[in-house]
């Protein structure tokens, strides 16, 4: 868009409309359906505008999404009358090295979005997000129910769901099949010390402990992402409350699959919070569907960022083998029914290390670390999942792997 052009369209909108203008550097590599963020300060009349148009140079046009500020973000301040927001976009290609420049105007009229991401609640059991009708994540959430054995182990923690690209089938395992502690996409220690000694499992859930859905602090849906945040309490001795979580869960729908970021704020109620335990039972993990424990365990294919390894095999980090640690990344294929997918697991240099990765061939993998949380202290973890039908080579792997610990540069004007 030119100058001109920019200035023509600004003259004809209201009068309270806000001009955008971002510059996008690609960086050191080649960006493919890459989501980019940055930070734009608007005025308080627009700031339940969810969506602008942006025109960039070399005819490349792109819807962005404005938003609340997520849990990572840096906090603003700003002078009265104004507020920060988040914007979003998806740059489908962007070559190494190049910049491009976008331009639009932010509207009390801005044309809505048909279609796009879309939050559904289905009782006090699970909220939904779909894409354009079909479901991408399921936030599982019942309140505890110690009614019997059978509904506290189907209630005892809080997980999400996440649905093939096509919207078909989960991919995710819930309760019960093969350790019935594994569920979907899932975050917990099993050895937790916390104040003045007391311990508990807060990942087996055993005894008094488990995970509380408390409620959901904020929402987001549009045409480029979902995005929901959530207060969760974790239950120890006697049940009582030793830690208080945010958790947000972010998923963006791209042409060949889905990505998801999980990130969270972990804060001591009785300090000091010991967080530990062992490859297998602890920190961030996926596990696929239980279907793969029961047909196609010895079909399932890990690719790690020093190539592939044989059907069947796997790395476990152990105190005499620790070699399998603090990865860029890790992955693994598997199959469900006729298809096979890839799922990507995505660590940063920010969460803590050493981080110590598992693999198991039924198809959960992930990794954990050790550590301490003192009074007043937050622990904040980010990563993500890719979801993609097919294999993927390492060099695919290692591109989203770049997109989140070197993203692009965005700045806005």
């Amino acid at each position: 868009m030119t100058a001109a052009l920019a200035a023509l369209l600004l003259a004809l909108a209201p009068q309270d409309a806000h001009p955008i203008e971002l510059t996008v550097e690609a960086g050191a590599q080649d960006r493919a359906d890459t989501p980019a963020r940055t930070f734009v300060i608007v005025p308080d009349a627009l700031a339940k505008v969810r969506t602008v148009a942006l025109n960039g140079s070399g005819g490349m046009t792109l819807t962005g999404q404005l938003s609340d500020l997520s849990i990572s973000s840096p906090m603003f301040k700003v002078k009265a009358g104004f507020r920060p927001r988040e914007l979003t976009i998806i740059l489908p290609v962007l070559k190494a090295g190049q910049t491009v420049s976008f331009s639009g105007v932010l509207s009390p009229v801005s044309p809505a979005v048909s279609g796009g991401f879309k939050w559904t609640e289905k009782g006090r059991e699970s909220i939904d997000l779909a894409f354009d009708g079909k479901p991408v994540l399921r936030y599982m959430c019942a309140p505890l129910d110690e009614s019997s054995k059978e509904s506290r182990e189907q209630t005892y923690k809080v997980f999400h769901h996440l649905f093939d690209p096509s919207g078909d089938r989960p991919v995710t395992k819930g309760p019960g099949g093969k350790f019935t502690h594994h569920r979907g996409i899932f975050y917990g220690f099993n050895k937790v010390t916390y104040g003045s000694g007391k311990g508990c499992d807060i990942w087996h859930c055993t005894g008094t402990a488990y995970q509380e859905h408390v409620k959901v602090l904020s929402s987001e849906e549009g045409p480029v992402f979902g995005r929901h945040r959530l207060e969760i309490a974790w239950h120890g001795a006697g049940k009582e409350v030793f830690a208080r979580e945010e958790r947000e869960l972010s998923a963006w729908k791209m042409p060949r699959g889905t990505l998801v970021e999980f990130a969270s704020s972990l804060r001591a109620e009785i300090a000091p919070v010991k967080l530990d335990g062992d490859p297998q039972h602890a920190g961030f993990h996926f596990r696929a569907d239980n279907e793969v424990a029961d047909k196609t365990a010895k079909q399932t294919v890990y690719l790690r960022p020093d190539g592939p390894g044989k059907p069947g095999e796997t790395r476990n980090w152990d105190a005499k083998n620790s070699s399998h640690k603090n990865l860029a990344w890790d992955s693994m294929s598997f199959l469900l029914g006729e298809k096979r997918y890839t799922v990507a697991y995505l660590d940063r240099p920010e969460n803590p290390k050493e981080a110590r990765f598992s693999e198991r061939d039924y198809g959960r993998f992930g990794s954990y670390f050790v550590h301490t949380l003192e009074k007043d202290q937050a622990l904040a973890v980010a990563y993500r999942l890719w979801l993609q039908e097919g294999e993927m080579t390492v060099d695919q792997v290692a591109a989203k792997a770049a997109d989140f610990t070197a993203p692009p540069r965005v700045t806005a004007k």
